[in-house]
Order: C-alpha cells, then sequence, then structure tokens
C-alpha cells in the first residue's frame, strides 16, 4: 500500500481535514493555528502547515500527518485510517488476499442482518416490547430475528449469490457430520455486534423460550474474537473519552441504558473482562470504567476478576453495585432510575474494593490471617513505576494496607521489596550509565533535530557513529532518504514515535548545541570545516533574538502610549533581524 498510501497524502488536504475536528485561523502561507484538540488549553497551540502537511502542539507535543492525526482523534489502526482519507481522496487501495477476506466477511454479516431485521415481528418483537424498547431504539441496535427453520438465512443468500463457504467463514452456518449445511441461528432474537469503528463483525441470539443455550454468538473468526469486543462501544466510545465507561453484563442492558439516557454504557460477550478488553479501551481514548455487575459472591469475584485485568493499563477503574439486587435493563423497566443513577454516582475505587474484599475474606486480627491478606494485595502493591497510574494505585493500596492491619509504611514497603524479583544494585548501576553517557546523548539528538530541520545538510555531515541507537537510526534514514517523512513513516506506531515527533518538531531552542562537548562531538563527527559551528552559532543567535521577541510581547500589555509605540517599533526590527538571520543560515547551508 506504499504507493497508496503516498497518493493519498498527495491529495489531502491537511488543513481541510484537520477542520473537520478543530476551528483553525489562518496565519498566512498555508499555515493555520487553532486550539489543540488533545489537550485543554485556553490560547492556540496547535499549528497545522499544509505546504509540509504535518500538524503540530507546541503545548502538549502532540504532532504527525494526515494518518496520525485521524488515529489519534477517531481512535483507530493506521490501516484503518489510510482506508477512510483514501475514500475521501477517491484513492482505490490495492487489497491483500486476507483484506479482502475480511471485507467479504463484513459485507456477508450484513446481507444475513437485512435477513433478520426483515423477519422481527410476531413474538419476537413482542419480546422487545415487553422489555419496554422504543421503536428509535429498535432500529438503533438493529435487533432482528432468525426464523426457526433448517436454512432459511442459506437460500435466502445463496439466492443473492453468497457461497455457503462465505456463510461458514463468517460462522452465519454450520455443517453436521453429513456434510448438510443449516442455519446457525435459529429461533432467536438476534443482536448484530460490530466493532469500535462499525464494522459488522457477528451476531449474538437470545431463544424465547427456555430451551438451551440461553444465548448464543457467533464462533471465532477471523474479525469476531470475543475476548477483544465490547457490545455497544461502536455507540458508546466517543461520549466515553471525556465521560466514563460502564461496562454490564448483557446485551439487554446496555440497550435499556441507552434508551434511558446512560449513553456510554456496553457488555462484554459473555465472557470476563479480558486484558485485551483493557487494551482496546485504552486504544481508544477511554481512561475511566465503571464494573456494574451482580452485588453477590459471584458479582463481587467477576468484579475482581475484571479489574486483575486492567493491572499495567492506563484504566481509571470503579465497581458499581445496583442496592435492589436487580440488574440494570430490570431496574430501568421498573423505573428505579434514581437507583441506577445513585449507583453510578457513588462506586467503590479499585482500591477501597479490593481491600474490603480481602478484609471480608481473611482474618487480619491474625499472624496468618494477616499473612494471607497481604500476599492477596501484593500484586496490586507492586508497581516498578510510582509516577504513573499504576504506580498512584500501588501507593494507595499500600497506604490502606497499613492502616487497616496497623502496620508502618516503612516496613511494609521493605517487605515488598524483598518480594520484588529484581536487585536494587544492578538497577542503581544501570542509573549511573545512564548519567555518564547523559552529555553526549542530549547532544547528539541536538544534532540529530538541526538535521532533521533542513535534511540537505546531512550532505555535510560525514561519519555516522553514535552513541544513541535512535539517533543512529534517525542520520541512517536521513543519509538514505534525505526526506524527513521517511522518518516519520519508518518510527509509525512503534515505541519511539513520540521521541522522534519531539525531534522533529519540539526543542524549538538548540542552545544546548555550544560548549566544548558539542564542538567535541561536531568534530568526531567531522562536519566539514567551519560550517557546523558556524550554522549552529548562527541558529543560536537566532534563538536569542526569538527569546527577545517573546519577552517584548510580555511587556506590552503594561506598556501605554510612546513606550507602547516604540517597543512595537523595536519588536518590528526584531521580526526583521529573525528574518534575516534565518536567509543567512539557510544560503550559508547551501552554498
Amino acid at each position: 500500500m506504499g504507493v497508496s498510501k503516498e497518493e493519498v497524502r498527495a491529495r489531502l488536504d491537511l488543513s481541510a481535514l484537520v477542520g473537520e475536528y478543530v476551528k483553525l485561523q489562518s496565519v498566512g502561507a498555508g499555515r493555520f493555528k487553532g486550539l489543540c484538540p488533545f489537550h485543554k488549553e485556553k490560547s492556540p497551540s496547535f499549528q497545522v502547515d499544509s505546504a509540509r502537511g504535518y500538524y503540530y502542539c507546541f503545548g502538549c507535543k502532540a504532532g504527525g500527518d494526515a494518518f496520525s492525526f485521524l488515529m489519534a482523534m477517531e481512535h483507530v489502526s493506521f490501516g484503518d485510517a489510510l482506508e477512510k482519507l483514501a475514500q475521501k481522496t477517491g484513492v482505490v487501495l490495492e487489497r491483500r488476499q486476507g483484506e479482502r477476506s475480511h471485507k467479504d466477511m463484513y459485507e456477508v454479516n450484513e446481507l444475513a442482518l437485512s435477513y433478520f431485521r426483515e423477519h422481527l415481528e410476531g413474538p419476537a418483537l413482542d419480546y422487545f416490547r415487553s422489555r419496554g424498547l422504543t421503536d428509535p431504539t429498535l432500529a438503533q441496535f438493529e435487533l432482528g430475528f432468525a426464523p426457526a427453520g433448517y436454512d432459511g438465512l442459506l437460500k435466502f443468500a445463496r439466492g443473492r449469490g453468497i457461497t455457503e463457504q462465505q456463510l461458514l467463514l463468517a460462522g452465519l452456518v454450520s455443517e453436521n457430520e453429513q456434510g448438510r449445511i443449516y442455519d446457525k441461528f435459529r429461533a432467536r432474537v438476534m443482536f448484530p455486534i460490530r466493532d469500535p469503528l462499525g464494522r459488522l463483525v457477528g451476531f449474538g441470539g437470545r431463544v424465547l423460550d427456555d430451551s438451551k443455550p440461553k444465548y448464543l454468538n457467533s464462533p471465532e473468526t477471523e474479525v469476531f474474537k470475543k475476548g477483544e469486543l465490547l457490545y455497544g462501544l461502536n455507540l458508546a466510545r466517543r461520549e466515553a473519552v471525556s465521560a466514563e465507561l460502564v461496562v454490564v453484563e448483557g446485551y439487554m442492558d446496555v440497550i435499556a441504558m441507552h434508551q434511558a439516557g446512560f449513553k456510554t454504557a456496553v457488555a462484554t460477550l459473555g465472557t470476563a473482562l479480558t486484558g485485551e478488553h483493557a487494551t482496546l479501551l485504552s486504544r481508544q481514548g477511554i481512561g475511566s470504567v465503571a464494573l456494574l455487575f451482580d452485588s453477590d459472591a459471584a458479582g463481587q469475584k467477576a468484579t475482581l476478576s475484571a479489574l486483575d485485568q486492567t493491572i499495567g493499563s492506563s484504566l481509571l477503574v470503579r465497581a458499581l453495585v445496583l442496592p435492589s439486587g436487580k440488574d440494570p435493563a430490570e431496574a430501568i423497566q421498573a423505573g428505579d432510575l434514581d437507583g441506577l443513577r445513585s449507583a453510578l454516582e457513588h462506586g467503590l475505587d479499585e482500591v477501597e474494593l479490593r481491600v474490603n474484599y480481602a478484609l471480608e475474606r481473611f482474618n487480619v486480627e491474625t499472624i496468618e490471617g494477616k499473612r494471607l491478606f497481604l500476599d492477596f494485595l501484593l500484586p496490586r502493591m507492586q508497581s516498578p513505576n510510582h509516577i504513573d497510574l499504576a504506580g498512584h494505585i500501588a501507593h494507595k493500596v499500600r497506604k490502606l494496607v497499613a492502616e487497616k492491619i496497623e502496620i508502618k509504611e516503612d516496613r511494609l514497603s521493605e517487605w515488598i521489596d524483598s518480594k520484588a524479583k529484581f536487585k536494587t544494585l544492578s538497577t542503581v548501576q544501570m542509573v549511573g550509565m545512564l548519567e555518564g553517557r547523559a552529555g553526549e546523548e542530549l547532544r547528539e539528538r541536538q544534532l540529530a533535530r538541526f538535521m532533521l530541520r533542513d535534511p540537505q545538510l546531512m550532505q555535510k555531515l560525514e561519519g555516522s557513529s553514535f552513541r544513541s541507537r535512535l539517533v543512529n537510526e534517525v542520520m541512517e534514514i536521513l543519509k538514505t532518504s534525505g526526506s524527513r517523512e521517511a522518518v516519520f513513516d519508518a518510527f509509525r506506531g512503534k515505541p519511539e514515535e513520540k521521541e522522534v515527533l519531539e525531534l522533529m518538531f519540539g526543542g524549538e531552542r538548540l542552545d544546548m548545541m555550544e560548549g566544548e562537548g558539542n564542538k567535541a562531538l561536531l568534530e568526531r563527527q567531522n562536519l566539514k570545516s567551519e560550517e557546523g559551528v558556524q550554522m549552529l552559532e548562527s541558529r543560536r543567535t537566532e534563538d536569542e533574538l526569538r527569546a527577545e521577541i517573546t519577552s517584548l510581547k510580555k511587556q506590552l500589555a503594561s506598556l501605554t502610549g510612546d513606550e507602547q509605540y516604540g517597543a512595537l517599533r523595536q519588536l518590528g526590527e526584531l521580526q526583521k533581524a529573525v528574518e534575516a538571520e534565518k536567509r543567512s543560515r539557510i544560503s550559508r547551508a547551501r552554498a
């Protein structure tokens, strides 16, 4: 898809794309500014350069091209972003076999949905009506019915050119020992299941009588993986980014909550919450999750199991309980909206839930009970990073545990550390090594930043041995391609992407490229003659002028009359000097 990607990039107006999400103001020469969509701010620090095809925020350091912007705003993969932008620009993408088969499955599922929707009548429609669902809700969730016949869907699909093999791959039909093909879903109300992008990946079906199984989901396929899907996430994800996602147990709970105005409800597909779910939610930009399970012992166990899956993720988790003992759909149908609202407002956070559960389970009045209590909570008290969310929760658990079993926090920390697998000494030694290299590595990064601003300068740089692996890779790509875009594409989606973005767009000041250490670095890299030093000195002068401009702008508000007029004239002269210095630097670099 390399050619297609470049064609999409060439055809797309980045400012038009960003303008769909951000109110932009032109600042001239194809450049725009606006309030950053990735963090809260009052003054615009977010800039779009249509000519170069990049955006960058000087506040939160977010930056990239059209693909990364759409990935961040819609929380989609690169492939999905490419698909959307290709449609927007009219570019036809070349598809691999696997991608074609996925597209076929989505289309087959959509055909099956039209069949199920067509048959929603009689007892099936009465069932949904008896649960209090309205016509708009039936339409929004695309609810349907699979008739009791042996091969109704099979015949319907065949008549529209769909093969048995396609239906088998999509999990819509099954094959018995005699080789006969039959409908998988029969005599069931049907719940279509879509992925976060809205693609129809499978179905859930519920019987209307007492036969078993009560619920039946599509089998695992290339596009349907229960442990990685949440029912209703396609509808809830946008609101949940700025609110709290509520995870419930059943399809009807989700539908009833949405109809009642609780628009962030989703459900697992008959499984416990998994680590894959936690990863999925984090990728969708969702940071806060509430688990609303049954209040009985099984419900508590399910809640704790779900919490365990969020360890190491960036999710802030709460546990909710409906005091009535009803599930959300039953509570809503009974008119107990106040009880549901109260449950949503007064849940326990993860720390309180874990500690309270452990206190009920173990007798901490005894030495053995204390030991079991500590062992049970140990995984949540350990964290390699006390700055991130996991570290914050670990600290909170330690504090509450120390209080509950009346032990000093420092003694508790010693015990936890004794359980850890790593040795403090080796960690200290590693830190010491990093400190010994930090100065030169920082200067290397500044040099890389300088080259990224003008890749043509690579022609004047000989040698490519750097201490920093990242700088080595960046310089090698620049040397072979002479292109910033190639550097960005090479690191897209990789752990180093953020560091590369910072090199490309951050750190407007290059003051650190001075002093004996930097001269030694330039000498080691053999930047031809004195050109490198001249360029760096010129850049430093330019930055000093910019610093004066910034300082003068801050003073303007407090000046009046002639003083303000004089300052404005001085500001104009400084800006002219910056442009002159910049032209001089570029001229020397390209001479």
